[in-house]
């Protein structure tokens, strides 16, 4: 029963915080092709914008993936490694 409240009060606030989180008209209008409805603001204005966002989105992809992927598989074999310690 807590559950099923829970799962309804996550699903109620994550449909406000979406419309909160799109664009409001005039922002949607000053968005370059692509980008409209996705943020307030002037949004990215130059090739030099548009490299220091996808710079930092591969960063970022990069460090998720690398992170999972040793999280999962630590490849640490050594007796002595803290990952057994804590195991044992």
């Amino acid at each position: 029963m807590v559950r099923k409240k829970l799962f309804t009060l996550l699903v109620v606030f994550s449909m406000l915080g979406w419309s909160a989180a799109k664009a409001c008209e005039l922002c949607k209008e000053n968005q370059p092709a692509g980008l409209e409805n996705v943020t307030h603001g002037a949004g990215p204005t130059g090739t030099v914008d548009y490299i220091i966002t996808w710079t930092a989105i591969s960063i970022v992809a990069v460090t998720l993936f690398l992170s999972f992927k040793y999280l999962i598989w630590p490849k640490e074999s050594a007796p002595d490694h803290i990952k057994n310690i804590v195991l044992n």
